[in-house]
């Protein structure tokens, strides 16, 4: 096999294990400078926003929450004897750490086959339509960004059975959400879009 035929096969292996740029933005306590890093995320949390009713800040605070921005976050694996890999916690990926049951209800809802978890715009969208569900079903308000994490993580029948009162630590969670999306709340209020 010629150098030339060895190197165009190994570049072309090296392209598809390619992807996007996942990485998180700078200054993750600053929403202004995440937008202007990343105006398309701002873009998909608008279009969200006016589809499902709920604002940027909120999806911007469950968002740092879940996956501090990086699209393709995963759940950390775990480990037989602490050494022997056995697979990852949950099924949990992406900006919205969706689970593999729900997202698949959320696509076949929406009728988004294609739509994916490491895409802002899918994965805002989908988060947009699970805060609206909440509010629906549990009667959160969609601004309530603190009980609509609670209930986002536990799952409506766990919020509806307060599962999370169980949990301090998850309670301590839903309240920095909470106070993350004022923070952001009152820095967007400043940006210059």
């Amino acid at each position: 096999m010629s150098r030339l035929l060895r190197a165009s096969i190994l570049f072309l292996f090296l392209a598809s294990c390619g992807g996007g740029n996942f990485s998180a933005p700078r200054d993750l306590d600053d929403a202004c400078s995440i937008i202007r890093q990343r105006p398309q995320y701002l873009s998909a949390m608008q279009t969200a926003q006016r589809k499902w009713g709920v604002p940027v800040y909120v999806q911007m605070a469950m968002i740092h929450q879940e996956s501090k921005f990086v699209g393709n976050a995963r759940t950390p694996h775990h480990y037989a004897l602490g050494v022997i890999p056995m697979g990852r916690q949950s099924s949990a990926y992406g900006y919205s750490q969706a689970l593999d049951g729900t997202w698949e209800e959320y696509q076949k809802d929406q009728h988004r086959g294609g739509a994916r978890r490491d895409n802002i715009r899918d994965a805002t969208d989908f988060m947009g339509w699970y805060v609206d569900g909440s509010s629906a079903a549990l009667g959160i308000s969609k601004t309530d960004a603190e009980n609509q994490y609670l209930a986002y993580h536990e799952g409506r029948s766990g919020y509806a059975n307060q599962s999370y009162l169980a949990k301090g630590w998850l309670v301590d969670v839903g309240n920095r959400v909470g106070a993350r999306a004022a923070m952001y709340r009152d820095q967007l209020q400043g940006c210059r879009h």
